[in-house]
């Protein structure tokens, strides 16, 4: 007889993904997941296969706990404005309590870049192309832009989204304020 659950999944998955959030993926062991998630290295292993599984999970968590945030930009229809306001919501999920500065998915795009792990390197690259997408879809909305400049103002956003995930993690509130200024001062 299988012995029953002595926790939740999603609850520990939450944890996990914290921790992976906090410390990355290279730095964070086994040892400080059982801590983490209060579970034995046994239930991980049998819940979730692997480190690599929980981290896994934990990506999918993460992209749950910012759902509403793409939902609202993708449903919005005032271009360029459309696109500084989800820079200033994407830092403000990083300053409600209980969670880490910085994007989870920026820190895993930085970390596994160059990696041969085939499956993280797919979501990075689906959750890159997808923002892209969606910038030039805002970009567009732009009738005196031709398709040239919107690809270049994509990319330059796209680099600007991660260098804001990246400086939301050290520098203060003024600074990443005035960032966000600045880079909507070039579209």
């Amino acid at each position: 007889m299988a012995r029953k659950k002595q926790y939740i999944e999603e609850e520990v998955i939450e944890k996990a993904m914290r921790l992976f959030w906090r410390n990355g993926y290279e730095n964070t062991s086994m040892q400080m997941l059982e801590k983490e998630m209060g579970i034995n290295k046994f239930s991980i292993y049998s819940s979730f296969g692997s480190k690599h599984g929980v981290f896994l999970e934990s990506l999918k968590s993460y992209k749950t706990k910012v759902a509403d945030i793409f939902l609202k930009f993708k449903n919005a229809s005032n271009g360029s404005s459309d696109i500084k306001q989800f820079f200033y919501d994407s830092v403000a999920i990083g300053l409600l309590e209980d969670n880490e500065k910085g994007c989870l998915v920026t820190n895993t795009y930085h970390e596994f870049s160059g990696s041969e792990d085939e499956v993280v390197n797919k979501q990075m690259s689906e959750f890159v192309d997808n923002l892209k997408d969606m910038f030039i879809e805002k970009l567009k909305m732009d009738p005196t832009k031709d398709e040239a400049t919107i690809l270049k103002q994509a990319n330059f956003l796209v680099l600007a989204k991660h260098g804001l995930a990246t400086a939301s993690r050290v520098n203060n509130e003024e600074e990443i304020n005035d960032y966000i200024e600045m880079v909507f001062k070039n579209i």
